[in-house]
């Protein structure tokens, strides 16, 4: 078995590849070349994407949209680091079920003059130099394994940091191969010999909704834990993704006990049935742009199937996993069902990936870190995998569309989550009839954005996640600048502290620049000219990614065939980042393999077993 450190260091050429790819990049400062996507190192860049917000504007042609939705989104995390010098990585992860709209909480455009003086809009000289104090205390900070709050089997810790200042929130256990190996076998005897798969699936759902009382109980903790760990507004975490995170546990809670196989008749004597059985131990990572509705969409069909659990959290957002993790135990959930372990890539994702014992892995983050988990996972036991990675999702604006509704769709699309969204809208190709009216208008609302402190009311966006990512996205703003995109409004950082960066508007991009191509992940908007529905349709395709697509028109008939033609594995019609728990999330091509949410994410978790029994003399067949 490869359960040692030592183990998988002598069985992984990967490590080697992975170390000598990091160098190559801190070389290249991770933009590639030419036309060519950034292959950035797999564990250091790596999703920082993140999964679908949810924002919820179901914008009907018919209606105005006066203010921000917010939502969910994924994406998708795995960070790489060396010991002495920690990359991180990201990921997705995402997204879930109806969102609800948010409430008063969200101003609308009309009102945002009307803000504090705390409020400031992209132009000002700092975000913010005197950040709100979170209502929240951190005492969650162990590994959790075997339903028990433990150090790291080497006793190491790391910073986790606060995206507003780059201040350390607090040091969190660094868990490693021996830790996984310690989780593992927790989870491997709860599902051989603890209650969990024995349970009845209603005993099972108990559990689930006593869970999601106890989110409702604690939302404002859990929300305060987000935003300061994420940087996301707190109005955004409180109001649509904590109850989001509630809705979608009572989903899967429903779902516990519908599942069943099937009686098939066959050709002769016998009796055939069907039986769909838990997978056995299921190892999952999930990204820091949405660690709490990333971690429901993993550990919720996972534990409504009878599995037990091995969870990674993204090193940069640890806290809130522990947290509802305590929660679930305090909710009766039995020890060694759920272990959440939390560390780098290179150490603790890797011997997840590779460990002989795991049984599933289910992964969200970047495309090319999906890859090496695949890799490990194929060259271990050959477990499954689904892996929800990166897009570059196109929002097509039709001639037909009204402008105000689009752009402010368009809008919602790319800015939400500070730009941190796998599917962001981060292609918007307009119709060349009414492109220069509404770049104007997609210029002037970027430059009304509200920038500053999360915890603020009012505020639209907060800062990038970490000094890593906020880097990166203003390496690519330059590249864009580089290769003569007309730079709008926006295009550099806000303040002295924190990761706070102008919403960014480009113009006149063409389909081979990096900025067309490459997974910004952060508040930079490109607007391409297109002038015919066949052109557009071969352009928005002609991508690497199948996400997701933004559909803007009045057109039934124009609707109908982008929706078709479009290689995505969710297109939005009139409407963006709509994802309510039945809606299955997934991605074509190398935006991932399998499927998120709804019915088809309880596939992923369940064995399919055929039972033939001979029979004698039987009445009927």
């Amino acid at each position: 078995m490869v359960t040692t450190h030592q183990q998988w260091e002598l069985s992984s050429p990967v490590v080697e590849r992975l170390q000598s790819q990091r160098s190559h990049e801190l070389n290249r400062n991770c933009l590639g070349s030419g036309n060519q996507p950034s292959t950035s190192n797999c564990w250091s860049d790596v999703i920082s994407r993140g999964f679908p917000t949810a924002g919820f504007l179901s914008l009907m042609t018919s209606s105005i949209v006066t203010r921000t939705h917010a939502s969910l989104n994924t994406f998708c995390s795995v960070q790489y680091s060396t010991k002495m010098a920690a990359r991180r990585i990201s990921g997705v992860i995402s997204r879930s079920l109806s969102l609800r709209t948010l409430s008063s909480s969200i101003v609308s455009r009309g009102n945002r003059s009307n803000l504090g003086s705390e409020v400031h809009r992209f132009t000002t000289a700092a975000a913010l130099e005197e950040p709100i104090i979170p209502p929240v205390r951190v005492n969650d900070t162990q590994l959790l394994i075997n339903g028990k709050f433990v150090d790291s089997a080497l006793g190491k810790t790391f910073p986790t940091l606060d995206p507003r200042t780059g201040e350390v929130i607090a040091n969190v256990a660094e868990g490693d191969a021996e830790d996984i190996n310690r989780a593992v076998s927790a989870a491997r005897k709860a599902f051989d010999e603890g209650p969990w798969p024995k349970m009845t699936a209603y005993e099972r759902s108990h559990v689930l909704l006593r869970f999601a009382d106890l989110v409702d109980k604690h939302n404002d903790e859990l929300a305060a834990l987000e935003t300061w760990n994420n940087g996301k507004p707190y109005e955004q975490s409180a109001k649509t993704e904590v109850p989001m995170f509630a809705r979608l546990f009572r989903y899967y809670a429903g779902w516990a006990d519908k599942i069943h196989g099937l009686t098939v008749p066959a050709d002769g004597p016998y009796h055939v049935q069907t039986l769909h059985e838990p997978i056995g131990v299921a190892g999952q990572i999930i990204p820091w742009n949405f660690p709490l509705l990333m971690f429901a969409w993993k550990v919720g069909p996972a534990l409504a199937t009878g599995n037990t659990i091995v969870l990674k959290t993204a090193e940069q957002t640890p806290l809130t996993a522990l947290y509802a993790a305590k929660l679930l135990h305090e909710a009766g959930l039995p020890p060694g069902v759920l272990n959440v372990v939390s560390g780098y890539g290179p150490t603790a994702g890797a011997a997840l990936a590779s460990h002989m014992d795991v049984d599933k892995i289910a992964f969200t983050g970047s495309t090319d870190t999906g890859k090496i988990v695949q890799e490990l996972a194929a060259k271990s036991n050959l477990k499954p995998v689904t892996l929800e990675l990166g897009g570059k999702s196109p929002f097509i604006v039709c001639e037909d569309a009204d402008i105000d509704k689009a752009v402010e769709l368009a809008h919602f699309a790319l800015f939400f989550n500070q730009g941190q969204c796998c599917c962001a809208g981060s292609r918007t190709f307009v119709h060349e009839r009414v492109y220069d009216e509404f770049l104007e208008k997609a210029k002037a609302r970027a430059q009304s954005r509200t920038v500053g402190d999360p915890f603020q009311t009012g505020i639209e966006q907060g800062p990038q996640i970490d000094s890593e990512q906020y880097q990166k996205i203003l390496r690519y703003i330059k590249s864009g600048i580089d290769s003569n995109a007309t730079l709008e409004c926006g295009g550099d950082k806000i303040g002295s502290k924190g990761y706070f960066i102008q919403p960014t508007v480009f113009s006149n991009v063409k389909d081979d620049m990096l900025i067309a191509q490459d997974e910004i992940f952060g508040p930079v908007q490109t607007i391409l000219k297109f002038k015919e529905l066949p052109e557009v349709i071969k352009r928005a395709n002609a991508t690497r990614y199948g996400l997701a697509a933004g559909v803007f028109t009045q057109n039934i008939d124009v609707a109908n065939t982008l929706t078709r033609a479009l290689r995505a594995g969710t297109v939005w019609v009139n409407c963006f980042d709509v994802f309510d728990a039945a809606i299955p999330f997934g991605g074509y091509k190398m935006s991932g393999v399998g499927r998120e949410k709804g019915i088809y994410s309880l596939n992923n978790y369940l064995q399919i077993k055929a039972v033939v029994t001979a029979l004698k003399n039987p009445a009927w067949l």
